[in-house]
């Protein structure tokens, strides 16, 4: 969902005209003319429009539309400032731009055949309107402005499309429909009614009457449930400001004024829950946004990391919330340019997982289809290395392709993906609250590798984690994860609801008490002052020390091996049992328990009272648990006492509590093994399950290839099909033409068999239809003509033309013409013999002769 902040409009809202881009190309005229009819006067809107000319002629339409409406037309000129109720059109062979609220042209910078003007001027608009940009797309071929308008989308503007059936040229609707681009789809005719009447309730609802005392939060509580049980994805972590934008778009929509209406009507609709759930997901992306950013993190960021891992060649990589693909094949060609710079540029692998809540974002990215507007965001050298042209846009190279993985996956909900060197999560934290933002860098930490890089956006920043992560540049957001680890309590995994649940779960709540991480001292110091003095350590329900305050030695120790900060392992063997069944009893009941007259083995004059406590009244420390220890003083006994005492000991009891001791200890020493077997298979199944999502992109994408190639087969085969039919029909006029001629005619190969004849020559030589393919000498014939075998022989020898007149048994003469049988090609194929019934000129000849 890589998408910038959507501009406020409420602070220009009446400065300037509301823009309304018309976007046109076949069959538009008509469709203008139909939504400009009964344009108003006076509405404050400005009507810009585009429509697909021919660059060679001088244009018509500013006449020709003048003619349909009575608020003034214009053609745009350089540098124009937009005013209220004037219809401007762009001239012939220019693209047209909107900046600060002025028109400016420009020449434009794809071949004639791959313009797309449309697209240029919602792209503009939504840049410089925000969410007060309004996108028309009308009758028109192939798909320019669907782009357009999923950039005014992506800002919060108004989108709208003609009815395809009202359409004479429906491509273009169609497209920005299919894209899931437009809000209103409606007759040309309408969609000005609907733009004011949208336009009108937003400007009653700007002083404030949506949202503020009429049951708003209460209806945006409900709406958020219906959203939740419909989609499985819970998005009250977004921040409040956020979600009521987007609802206020939809309730735009339907001309609804409260969050209440709009309640009732997604209650009795549940197919507008969908509707706005693909709306709270919008987002608008492209390749190498924030140039210098790209730059500064293929020049210095890579290298250095490639120089780091210079043992290992195959780097990890995760692009949280990747929208269309773009973020993440960016950082695929970042990637491989900088390991082109290394010395074996081929040993150097990188594996990026890309993901994205909305679905069809992620269909979308898989395909890794891409309009021509792409040429504008990259050099033509790096667009002719990584991308084919295909069709009317382009399509990412396999060697690219083949180093993401595309999935659909909740950042907040779901499992992350481990070890990786670089993680970019750029324009996402944007959209939550402060509460969800450091309960994410935390995670995001413990996901990196050590020396692994963290991306972020230009409006976001690590926040009060600099103890985690480390600038390398502030400016373009990049960071190094810090050495010193995070606590294990801190990071809150998406899978662990026992610690979701502690989230603050209203963006409300922030505003009155900082983040656990900033504020856990001074909470925790804070109950200490009050209710107890002696040592104490802070756990989470797991038995992860938080926070420890005094000297706690004496009863805590680190235990061998690797680093572990867990009571049940620190605690000292004599009280590790009894700690750990009253924790797991307090975590449970959320109470008080005491256990007293502990005895440390290291000191006979002391025993212990150990204090566990639950802090459920403390928001900030909600899900903690306050250990206390306080030694207290042995009484001394008289030394009868203590003979008495010692005597009432029964070895046989001592032996048994010693072997209970051992019990204990190797079933707990069991629980710690089972307890990292099962971490380590839960790793074995993360990777397996990444290996499988890996194997079924990969089956995905040899589909998608096997379908293309299937289309070009079927292609092909409809061509060849169609030569066939062309070849039979050519044989079916030349057999009629040699038909009807009356002449006898007999084709032969080189090897003087038959290859075809015509049916007179049956009256000359007996020739059926299986004799194609005999040899000449073996057929007979009523010529008296012995030599025809070797004159035919002689002529395909010398290419030389034969001609002779050759008398029948019957007593019919005939002209025999012998010629070579040369193709298209000038290849000599073989010979053509005709024969020439003469018969009645002979009869002439001789009767003449006669005295």
């Amino acid at each position: 969902m890589d998408s910038p902040v959507p501009n406020d409009p409420r602070s220009n809202e009446t400065a300037t005209a509301r823009i309304v881009g018309l976007g046109a190309s076949a069959g538009g005229l008509a469709a203008l003319e139909q939504f400009l009819a009964n344009a108003p006067l006076a509405s404050g809107m400005a009507y810009v429009v585009v429509q697909h000319l021919d660059p060679t002629h001088k244009a018509m339409l500013t006449e020709l539309l003048q003619r349909a409406t009575a608020i003034p037309v214009r053609e745009v000129t350089a540098s124009m400032r937009v005013e209220p109720d004037v219809v401007y059109v762009i001239p012939p062979n220019t693209e047209l731009t909107v900046v600060d609220g002025l028109l400016h042209l420009a020449e434009p910078t794809q071949p004639r055949g791959l313009r797309l003007p449309i697209d240029v001027l919602f792209c503009s608009l939504a840049r410089d309107q925000g969410e007060r940009a309004i996108g028309v797309v009308l009758s028109g071929m192939g798909a320019d402005g669907t782009l357009g308008l999923q950039a005014i989308k992506g800002q919060g503007g108004l989108t709208l499309a003609q009815e395809p059936a009202s359409a004479q040229f429906d491509s273009m609707p169609k497209s920005a429909i299919a894209a899931g681009a437009c809000d209103i789809v409606a007759p040309p005719a309408e969609l000005l009614q609907r733009i004011l009447q949208i336009a009108a309730g937003r400007a009653a609802a700007a002083p404030g009457a949506v949202g503020s005392g009429d049951g708003s939060e209460q209806s945006l509580v409900a709406i958020l449930g219906l959203l939740r049980e419909r989609s499985k994805h819970d998005l009250k972590h977004y921040k409040t400001s956020t979600l009521k934008r987007r609802i206020e778009r939809r309730m735009g929509v339907h001309g609804l004024d409260t969050f209440a209406g709009y309640e009732r009507f997604v209650r009795e609709n549940p197919l507008e829950l969908d509707l706005l759930f693909k709306e709270m997901l919008i987002g608008v992306t492209s390749f190498f946004r924030d140039p210098a950013v790209w730059q500064e993190f293929k020049d210095s960021v890579l290298p250095t990391l490639l120089t780091r891992r210079a043992g290992e060649t195959r780097l990890r990589a995760w692009v949280v919330g990747c929208s269309t693909g773009e973020e993440a094949y960016s950082l695929a060609i970042a990637f491989r340019e900088a390991a082109d710079t290394q010395p074996v540029p081929d040993d150097w692998t990188l594996q990026i997982f890309a993901t994205d809540l909305n679905a069809d974002a992620i269909a979308v990215a898989r395909i890794g289809h891409f309009s021509s507007k792409i040429a504008e965001d990259m050099a033509p050298e790096r667009l002719g290395r990584f991308f084919n042209a295909q069709g009317d846009g382009y399509v990412i190279g396999k060697e690219i392709r083949q180093m993401i993985l595309f999935a659909q996956h909740d950042v907040i909900l779901d499992p992350p993906f481990t070890r990786l060197d670089i993680l970019s999560c750029r324009n996402l934290m944007i959209y939550f609250n402060a509460a969800l933002q450091q309960r994410l860098l935390p995670l995001f930490h413990y996901v990196l590798r050590p020396g692994g890089v963290l991306v972020l956006g230009e409006s976001e920043t690590v926040g009060r984690s600099l103890s985690l992560f480390v600038p390398l540049d502030p400016k373009a957001r990049l960071y190094l994860r810090g050495e010193g680890p995070a606590g294990a309590g801190l990071v809150d995994f998406p899978v662990n609801r026992a610690l979701s649940r502690r989230a603050p779960t209203q963006e409300s709540n922030v505003s009155h008490s900082l983040s656990r991480l900033a504020n856990l001292q001074s909470q925790a110091d804070q109950v200490l002052l009050q209710d107890f003095s002696p040592p104490a350590v802070l756990v989470n329900e797991q038995g992860d020390i938080v926070y420890i305050s005094g000297h706690t030695g004496k009863y805590l120790e680190p235990a061998a091996g690797r680093a572990n900060w867990n009571i049940h392992v620190m605690a000292r063997p004599a009280i590790r049992t009894q700690l750990a069944a009253a924790l797991r009893q307090v975590v449970r009941e959320q109470n008080t328990i005491e256990l007293r007259g502990l005895r440390l083995q290291e000191d006979a004059r002391f025993t212990l009272d150990v204090t566990i406590r639950a802090l459920p009244e403390q928001q900030a420390l909600e899900g903690m648990v306050m250990i206390v220890f306080r030694d207290i003083p042995v009484p001394p006994r008289s030394q009868a006492g203590r003979r008495r005492a010692a005597g009432s000991v029964v070895p046989a009891s001592e032996d048994e509590l010693a072997r209970t001791r051992e019990e204990i200890r190797a079933l707990r020493q069991e629980m710690l093994a089972s307890q990292e077997q099962l971490q380590s298979t839960n790793e074995e199944l993360q990777s397996t399950n990444e290996e499988l999502q890996s194997a079924n992109e990969e089956l995905t994408t040899s589909k998608e290839e096997s379908q293309s190639m299937n289309e070009e087969l079927q292609t092909i085969n409809a061509e060849l099909r169609s030569k066939l039919d062309d070849l039979a029909l050519a044989q079916s006029d030349m057999q009629n033409l040699l038909n009807s001629t009356d002449i006898a005619t007999l084709f032969l190969d080189n090897a003087l068999h038959v290859r075809r004849f015509t049916e007179h020559i049956t009256r000359i030589i007996h020739l059926r239809e299986g004799d194609i393919g005999r040899p000449l000498s073996d057929l007979a014939s009523t010529l008296i003509y012995p030599q025809l075998h070797a004159d035919a022989k002689e002529t395909l020898r010398t290419l030389a033309f034969s001609e002779k007149q050759i008398a029948t048994t019957d007593g019919r003469w005939f002209t025999v013409r012998i010629m070579p049988y040369r193709t298209v090609a000038n290849v000599i194929r073989g010979v053509v013999i005709t024969f020439l019934d003469i018969t009645a000129a002979k009869e002439l000849e001789a009767r003449l002769r006669k005295p």
